[in-house]
């Protein structure tokens, strides 16, 4: 499978940041735009405003009737700008009447009740802004209605709106290199807390496993506690990996020197009947290693099933009694009477497969040890709120001062029982473990044999 390709999380949030300012930047440079336009018209609005009233102060009535007007120029010199803007007046007196100025230049029609009218036209080919006041002068019989038109080319608006826009747009830009620079700056010094974990890993040796105590940000700290977790499991794996190691190099180094002896031996032999003899006893030797074996993949499987156990709902009664019954010829053979006592259903939460071991163990080791002559009853009985399993005999049993070495990992009594692996009941212990259960050793009934006892607790 093809790696995916590494990404900078640093460059990628730098690029979240630096898309998302400009998509905003962008957005506020429109409505900067239209704001820039609005108040560029509304600052030489007033200036125009003020000029054409100005000249409207200026006119007066003469001694023939007809309207007079000292143009006041200084009024003009206010619309005089930078941007070399060219500035047009026209006043009219009555309807039809033209008093000065420029006589072709375009007049606005007024609302009712607007004092200035402002429009946007064309004159001599420019654009223009346009402003008309209407007033009325004085006789003191009567009033003479007159019209002030002021116009001024538009080149000082448009130069006062490209300075507010590029003045918006430089903060803007500052704005975004401001905050590129500051999340540049800040995921390095939040990132370096990954940084010394990515150290702390690299510098472990291999067979350190122990959880990483290096301090991280909270949004983090799940990917160090998995990272912990999983360093646990993985010492865990490997300590069972070198038990079952350790354990099947000292368990099989006996077996297999047999083995080797007697195919030895069978090779030396002058006559059939030893070399049969030694090939047997380098079968048994095998047969033996192969039980040996199983016992030791059978402890691996319950160490890792400690891990990953897949529990479900069973009826033990149900279980326990058909484990019994395929036993039942095998323990005839050695002259053991092998019975089944328990009815009812006995529900528990287990693994099916190790349960089956701990219920085929008990039974073995009891058939195993018990003696020919002897009876063996497995049982399933309620106890409070526990489902017993006893598995007991009539044989030699086990002395009180003495059980605690047969729960121990090859633990034997040293009473001439060989055939032994000393993995039995550590191997039902440690299943029994597994689910919860407790398991106990006792006398059997009437003082002679021995009761093995595990209590489950039952499924809710």
């Amino acid at each position: 499978m093809t790696p995916t390709a590494a990404y900078s999380l640093r460059r990628r949030l730098l690029a979240w940041l630096l898309l998302s300012t400009a998509l905003i930047g962008g957005v506020a440079m429109f409505d900067t735009w239209d704001e820039a336009l609005d108040t560029a018209n509304e600052v030489s609005d007033r200036v125009l405003a003020g000029s054409a009233l100005a000249i409207a102060e200026r006119v007066i009535v003469a001694e023939d009737g007809a309207l007079e007007v000292d143009i006041p120029y200084v009024a003009l010199e206010m619309l005089t700008s930078a941007a070399q803007d060219r500035v047009f007046y026209r006043v009219d007196g009555p309807p039809g009447t033209f008093i000065t100025g420029y006589q072709n230049l375009p007049s606005v029609a007024r609302r009712e009740g607007q004092a200035v009218a402002f429009e946007n036209a064309s004159f001599r080919g420019e654009p223009i802004r346009v402003a008309v006041l209407a007033r009325s002068a004085s006789t003191g019989i009567r009033s003479v209605p007159f019209v002030v038109t002021v116009a001024e080319t538009t080149m000082a608006r448009e130069q006062l709106t490209r300075t507010i826009l590029i003045r918006s747009a430089l903060r803007i830009l500052f704005m975004i290199i401001g905050a590129a620079v500051i999340v540049w700056i800040a995921v390095t010094l939040s990132l370096r807390p990954l940084y010394r974990f990515s150290e702390a890993i690299a510098e472990r040796s291999p067979d350190d496993l122990h959880p990483i105590g290096e301090r991280v940000p909270n949004e983090v700290q799940g990917l160090v506690d998995t990272v912990n977790s999983f360093m646990v499991r993985l010492e865990g794996a490997l300590n069972a990996l070198r038990h079952f190691t350790g354990n099947a190099s000292h368990q099989l180094r006996t077996p297999l020197a047999i083995v080797r002896t007697q195919l030895a031996l069978a090779d030396r032999a002058d006559d059939l009947a030893t070399a049969k003899s030694a090939v047997r006893k380098a079968d048994e030797a095998v047969a033996g290693a192969e039980h040996i074996l199983a016992q030791l993949l059978l402890m691996a499987k319950i160490d890792a099933a400690g891990r990953s156990a897949a529990f479900r709902k069973l009826d033990l009664t149900d279980l326990v009694r058909g484990l019994t019954g395929d036993h039942v010829p095998g323990a005839a053979d050695r002259g053991i009477d092998l019975g089944f006592e328990g009815e009812g259903v006995m529900q528990v939460n287990v693994e099916p497969l190790l349960i089956g071991e701990l219920v085929k163990n008990l039974i073995v080791n009891a058939i195993l040890h018990a003696g020919s002559g002897t009876e063996v009853t497995v049982r399933i009985e309620r106890s409070d709120e526990m489902a017993r399993l006893e598995v007991e005999d009539n044989g030699p049993g086990i002395p009180p001062e003495k059980r605690a070495i047969v729960l121990e990992r090859f633990g034997r009594l040293g009473r001439g029982d060989a055939s032994g692996t000393g993995l039995g009941l550590p191997i039902v212990e440690e299943i029994a473990r597994l689910h919860g259960a407790t398991l106990s050793l006792h006398d059997g009934s009437g003082g002679t044999g021995l009761k093995i006892r595990i209590d489950f607790p039952l499924a809710g």
